[in-house]
């Protein structure tokens, strides 16, 4: 839905607007969401052993720490600025509220918490330090940043990097935080 409601509301090409689209790390991390989701289920139903970085201790930690941030980010930074209205909203509550809420509910029942150690935290760090990279080269040839905290054009670099260092302290933080939490969690069941 909200890929339709981009393109119907586009101001670049049909190309432009679906590779601006798969930049917002809130699609890219709820596509993760959904991929993951779906390949557990098929797993669970076949009961195949295939897959099991799936089920592997830290992956649904990761994919947690990173729709966590999804939320986060867009109720501290981006609500204050992103009045969206009808079908908007509705397609914003559920990327940004609804689906990190249900997949923290999940991580709380079925994540592996014992097994998942703070030396991980480097490794989950790759994801949004890649798309962090993409964005900024990107952005600096197609003047395209998917969020105002990150337009180079806007705000300079010097304070891209500065909100990015910030950003990455977040993450850590999450990180941490959801770590501590599990094995608290797990230690009290």
């Amino acid at each position: 839905m909200q890929y339709y409601l981009m393109i119907e509301n586009r101001v670049a090409s049909i190309l432009e607007t679906t590779i601006r689209f798969f930049s917002f790390f809130t699609i890219l991390t709820n596509s993760l969401v959904a991929i993951y989701f779906t390949l557990y289920l098929i797993i669970i139903k076949k009961k195949n052993g295939s897959w099991s970085f799936i089920d592997k201790p830290g992956t649904l930690t990761a994919l947690t720490v990173y729709i966590t941030i999804v939320g986060l980010i867009y109720q501290i930074i981006l609500r204050p600025i992103w009045e969206p209205k009808g079908i908007q909203m509705i397609v914003d509550e559920l990327l940004h509220s609804i689906i990190p809420i249900l997949v923290i509910v999940c991580w709380y029942l079925r994540g592996q918490k014992m097994a998942v150690t703070y030396q991980q935290i480097p490794q989950w760090l790759i994801y949004p330090l890649i798309y962090l990279v993409y964005i900024l080269i990107r952005g600096h040839f197609s003047n395209f940043y998917p969020y105002s905290f990150v337009d180079v054009a806007r705000l300079g670099l010097s304070k891209v990097l500065t909100n990015s260092a910030g950003l990455i302290v977040l993450f850590i933080g999450v990180s941490a935080l959801f770590i501590k939490i599990g094995k608290i969690i797990k230690r009290s069941q």
